[in-house]
């Protein structure tokens, strides 16, 4: 367990053990957007392979134990998934204004793990459980953040009170589930043809519960690094 002897802070930097835990961290004037893009995909690696010390998990691989949804008639269970690549994301934008701040990722990603479906997706009735595998290439995420400054001794920390999110897939989805159908090949082949010709269209239908718990993982873990270390590591105004 820390104690307060071993987490200090020194001139801005968080240290434990005198170890400064963010080096990783340029921090930018809210107007330079070049200087905010380049210092957050520095990070993104860093922060993907998780930094015990400041609370946050690795995301790279990110396990997910359970995703489920009942939409447009269709039910899914995605269990123990496992979400490979984040670590490779690309930042397109950062913006800062007051209390609220916008990311925008692109990531190509890989989920395998367990599911379950039933019901109809799209003009398909469906039902099936087993492993799955879902390629996703150049997924385009924009997180929208709001915060609110606290002080801490001396020092001043953001909290994340609000965020929302956007998702579109640029390039390509493809679809793998096992045992579609109890196994009937001539029931599960159209289906997945199917899919992944449509892809674009399934996964509006079928992605939002995933990405959003992917996406609130990846913002609670900011959060907690943003509980740890202060304002003036991370901003210049």
């Amino acid at each position: 367990m820390l104690t307060t002897e071993d987490c200090q802070s020194e001139r801005g930097r968080v240290k434990i053990n005198d170890i400064d835990l963010s080096p990783f961290i340029r921090p930018c004037y809210a107007e330079d957007r070049a200087c905010l893009k380049s210092s957050a995909q520095a990070a993104v690696a860093v922060v993907a392979a998780g930094l015990p010390a400041l609370g946050v998990e690795r995301m790279d691989p990110m396990h997910l134990e359970h995703v489920s949804a009942n939409q447009a008639g269709l039910i899914m269970e995605f269990n123990n998934t496992q979400v490979r690549g984040l670590r490779h994301c690309r930042v397109l934008d950062l913006q800062r204004e007051g209390p609220r701040m916008s990311v925008e990722l692109q990531c190509s990603v890989v989920l395998t793990g367990d599911y379950v479906l039933s019901g109809k997706l799209l003009i398909f009735r469906i039902q099936g459980s087993g492993r799955y595998k879902i390629t996703i290439r150049d997924i385009v995420v924009k997180v929208s953040l709001e915060t609110v400054e606290r002080k801490k001794g001396r020092e001043r920390y953001w909290s994340v009170v609000r965020w929302r999110h956007t998702a579109h897939v640029l390039t390509s989805v493809v679809y793998h589930f096992q045992n579609l159908f109890n196994g009937d090949e001539a029931l599960a082949r159209p289906v997945t043809q199917f899919a992944n010709k449509n892809w674009r269209a399934i996964f509006t239908e079928v992605s939002p519960p995933i990405v959003s718990a992917i996406v609130d993982r990846i913002v609670h873990q900011t959060a907690h690094l943003f509980e740890k270390v202060p304002l003036t590591q991370l901003s210049l105004d």
